[in-house]
């Protein structure tokens, strides 16, 4: 479906045709624009993905974690422990592969968010500094930012 937003007043002003697609999904056109753009200014991304699964002795997953090195720095977007693993060290051994990893491709640091104060604590003992946060978000919650140095640039 296209829609035509009314001309502005102004006369730079132009008739934009706003596109609706599919919610579900990003844009890959305004992703590879804005990722060239960044690019011109700040250097490509070299953007690889990463993941650490654990598994039991019977093959069920039991934890994992997954992220995006960028611009050396690791950045964990998912970090999972079972509920019945959880508190026996599995989370802080996945944290600890992690940093391993980002180490041994030269990164600068990791950053990771929460909006859980259990995880919230881990990532506080494992030595990330909390650097920032959003109130509501979700609502009744606070997301929190964190981030830890493992190198000077």
């Amino acid at each position: 479906m296209t829609e035509k937003t009314p001309p502005e007043t102004t006369p730079a002003a132009e008739t934009l045709a706003v596109v609706f697609h599919d919610l579900a999904r990003e844009s890959p056109a305004v992703a590879a624009a804005l990722g060239g753009e960044i690019a011109a200014r700040f250097r490509p991304r070299d953007e690889a993905p990463f993941s650490i699964v654990a598994h039991d002795e019977k093959g069920a997953l039991i934890g994992g974690l997954n992220g995006v090195f960028h611009w050396r720095w690791l950045y964990i977007r998912h970090l999972w422990v079972s509920p019945e693993r959880r508190g026996i060290g599995l989370g802080t051994a996945l944290l600890r592969r992690a940093e391993a990893e980002a180490r041994s491709r030269s990164c600068l640091g990791l950053y990771i968010d929460s909006f859980d104060p259990r995880a919230a604590a881990l990532y506080e003992r494992f030595g990330f500094t909390r650097f920032g946060e959003i109130a509501d978000f979700p609502p009744g919650h606070n997301r929190m930012f964190f981030s830890k140095r493992i190198a000077d640039a």
